[in-house]
């Protein structure tokens, strides 16, 4: 077994003098939604920058990645954009500072045969998830959409887990599933493409929204700008670095996660790379217009008490000081 390591590859200073930070990254393992932050740190930005980064991902056992941010376990946490939302209201001093996603990337699958032809077909029928209180939500919401009964859905409890294209096939489980990303779960199957049924969310009227966040602790945030634009100033180069060289960035992803075929890296990274931008090519503006528009609906939902729960949950201020 061969590994590397950040530092053999790292130009700057001397590691001893650099500022020690831990991203926790918003999953069981790494991903190419992750690819930025260490195409920044392999190039050497982090170090140009006086940072010697840490990425990491939690341990399910201990919490989310919210969860490290908030015990100072972390600086730095990617996240979904909802959960930051429920724990600012629950008082948690957390910040996000900057976007990663800028659209919805779960799915509703289901396969040829197993009678699930549009959302509203859900209804009768079982439907794998994870059934928290948002996910729970959005299915109603889809299924509501398109004309069904999201009374009728017959909810299956999965956990975490995310149903193969062949267990619903088989059928013994459910007839279809939620929560898959069309980026990542959906390319790492192998299931023919003929006999797939799918719909991102956010093409059957789910509401739009960040699907993940880069925040930090309010205190770092007030109180220690300058490390956090830093922190900031180089991430951004590696998402940028990682969307328009993604033979370079698919190189360093399959060192972090060699465990995943090489074909699926680089498709999952072809697909995600273009969410990490606005419609003007920006990478990082949170959108007020999506967070106002998502707490709404949340609390709409009783997934929030209050539509005005995103006021003072985002800041760009500290992304675009670096612009100015």
């Amino acid at each position: 077994m061969s590994t590397n390591t950040s530092a053999e590859s790292q130009s700057g200073p001397e590691s001893g003098s650099l500022r020690r930070a831990r991203v926790i990254l918003e999953y069981f393992h790494p991903w190419p939604n992750s690819a930025g932050f260490y195409v920044a740190r392999e190039r050497g930005w982090y170090a140009e920058a006086g940072l010697d980064v840490e990425v990491a991902t939690y341990d399910p056992g201990r919490g989310d990645s919210l969860a490290y941010l908030a015990r100072g376990e972390a600086d730095f946490a990617v996240f979904p954009s909802n959960r930051l939302l429920v724990r600012r209201e629950a008082g948690e001093p957390l910040v996000g500072i900057a976007a990663i996603n800028h659209r919805a990337m779960e799915t509703i699958a289901s396969v040829a045969g197993r009678g699930v032809l549009r959302p509203r077909d859900l209804a009768g029928r079982r439907l794998a998830m994870n059934p928290t209180p948002r996910g729970l939500a959005m299915v109603r919401h889809l299924v509501a959409a398109d004309g069904g009964d999201p009374d009728a859905v017959d909810i299956v409890d999965a956990g975490t887990r995310e149903l193969s294209f062949a267990e619903i096939d088989e059928g013994t489980v459910a007839d279809a599933s939620f929560g898959s990303y069309w980026a990542w779960e959906m390319v790492r199957d192998r299931f023919p493409e003929q006999r797939r049924v799918v719909w991102p969310v956010d093409t059957i009227g789910a509401p739009k929204y960040h699907s993940y966040l880069l925040g930090t602790t309010e205190d770092l945030a007030d109180h220690e700008a300058e490390y956090v634009q830093a922190f900031l100033a180089a991430t951004e180069r590696g998402f940028q670095d990682a969307a328009r060289d993604q033979e370079y960035a698919f190189s360093v992803v399959e060192s972090v996660i060699p465990y995943f075929d090489q074909q699926t890296l680089r498709d999952s990274l072809r697909l995600i790379a273009p969410t990490w931008f606005d419609a003007e090519g920006n990478w990082g503006r949170q959108s007020e217009e999506l967070m106002r528009g998502y707490a709404a609906w949340l609390a709409e939902n009783g997934v929030l008490r209050s539509a005005d729960a995103w006021i003072g949950a985002t800041t760009n201020a500290l992304l675009l000081a670096e612009t100015r």
